[in-house]
């Protein structure tokens, strides 16, 4: 019985651990999101695709995806400054978890990814999937999509955990986590997975 008592106790206590830890990394990210109108183009972005997809004539979907030249450039933009201002913080606090324990940083530095290499490698992968311009529409527009939903997925993780991210993007975006690491282009792919099996 004071077997079961105690790991109980241990069960609480690092669940309150993780979610101390957890806030604190969602303030980091929240503050630093702050400036940028990041989440708002990333929303008129995916409504404007999937409707221009689901037109029938090319002539239409041509005319939705030509009005979202902007945000795309003001999504690649902003979300180059964001890379390059997170990547000034100190190494502790940028570390994500990809097992949800607390202080697994300090016992395996191996059991994290830097969230500031990931939002770069982000960066890029938007930014190139933007400039891509000789591509088709409809796959321009899915590998945007794919660009950002795995994006978004690695700034759940590093708030919360690789199990909510993927959670979130199913129930947010209707897409697998391997759904959108398939759709990213080759080179964000091996960067990505560079960061976060390293």
């Amino acid at each position: 019985m004071e077997l079961l008592s105690f790991l109980f106790l241990c069960g609480v206590a690092m669940q309150w651990l993780n979610k101390q830890g957890q806030r604190k990394r969602t303030a980091l990210l929240a503050e630093h999101l702050r400036p940028y109108q990041i989440e708002k183009h990333m929303e008129q972005l995916t409504s404007a695709y999937m409707r221009a997809l689901g037109e029938a004539e090319p002539e239409r979907q041509q005319q939705i995806l030509q009005l979202q030249e902007m945000a795309e450039q003001q999504l690649a933009e902003e979300f180059k400054a964001l890379a390059k201002d997170f990547g000034r913080l100190a190494a502790p606090e940028t570390r994500g978890f990809k097992i949800a324990l607390p202080y697994i940083d300090q016992l395996s530095p191996k059991a994290t990814f830097d969230m500031r290499r990931l939002l770069e490698v982000h960066a890029q992968g938007i930014d190139r999937a933007i400039a891509q311009t000789a591509q088709g529409a409809k796959e321009r527009s899915f590998r945007i999509m794919a660009e950002m939903f795995l994006m978004q997925h690695s700034c759940h993780w590093f708030c919360k955990s690789k199990t909510i991210a993927s959670a979130r993007m199913l129930t947010q975006h209707q897409t697998r986590y391997e759904q959108a690491l398939d759709g990213v282009s080759p080179a964000t792919r091996e960067a990505y997975l560079a960061v976060v099996l390293a």
